[in-house]
């Protein structure tokens, strides 16, 4: 597949793979996948070991520094490129590489993230780098989904939603609507990550994991919420029929 970026972009390419310290600067997200719409910005990841030369990110905008973002999403910038909107995202190959390492043979851990609702898998860097196209430098890319971690993955993640699911019961025996549902809708992404394990199938983020995974009946029993502690209970236990 031919990517064709626009201008904007590929003057950005440039001056991020001049910096020190950049390795490869790549095309991530839904344009990398072709799976973008009108309203897709740009992922550009930039691929860095050792110190990081950030001066061209700071030229064009507000520089988030390596490591504010945590050590999987590490940092970046949201900028304005001419009409286009670009997401820039650091990632330190230091860290990348050994999480890719550990992912091959089936290990990983997984991480809270600010606007993440079952966290993000460290297995995720994998998924970034099997899923990226690159604009400069050199990287290896375009990995297969590790067989054990197709093998390891699913039963985690289906601990974790059943654990959830215990304490979404929990939370609604006390009338903790908003407990209750925040654990379900938790349960119900854990569940996502776990079939498209199964299918070895790369999940970059959260967004539209749910429908990836062929989970949208659960969207209709969000729709209908009820208040009282014994409704809501009831309504937890149609959540965990609705996994099978």
């Amino acid at each position: 597949m031919v990517h064709l970026v626009p201008e904007e972009i590929a003057r950005l390419a440039d001056d991020l793979a001049a910096a020190r310290g950049v390795v490869a600067v790549v095309l991530g997200g839904s344009r990398a996948q072709g799976t973008h719409d009108l309203t897709s910005d740009w992922d550009i990841g930039v691929y860095y070991r050792g110190e990081l030369d950030t001066a061209a990110i700071e030229r064009r905008g507000i520089l988030h520094p390596p490591g504010s973002w945590g050590r999987i999403m590490n940092g970046g910038a949201w900028l304005r490129c001419g009409d286009v909107d670009v997401d820039v995202l650091l990632r330190d190959l230091d860290v990348v590489d050994p999480w890719c390492e550990r992912a091959s043979r089936g290990e990983f851990e997984i991480d809270a993230l600010l606007g993440y609702v079952a966290g993000v898998p460290t297995y995720s860097l994998l998924a970034e780098r099997a899923s990226c196209v690159v604009l400069r430098g050199e990287l290896q890319v375009g990995q297969a989904f590790p067989a054990k971690l197709a093998e390891s993955a699913p039963p985690r993640w289906r601990s974790c939603r059943d654990f959830t699911l215990e304490h979404a019961h929990m939370r609604a025996d006390r009338g903790d609507v908003v407990g209750a549902v925040g654990q379900v809708a938790k349960a119900v992404i854990e569940d996502a990550h776990a079939r498209l394990c199964e299918e070895r199938t790369w999940a970059l983020n959260e967004k539209r994991i749910v429908q990836a995974a062929g989970l949208e009946r659960f969207h209709a029993l969000f729709a209908a919420v009820p208040q009282s502690s014994d409704e809501l209970g009831r309504w937890v236990d149609t959540a965990a029929r609705t996994f099978a």
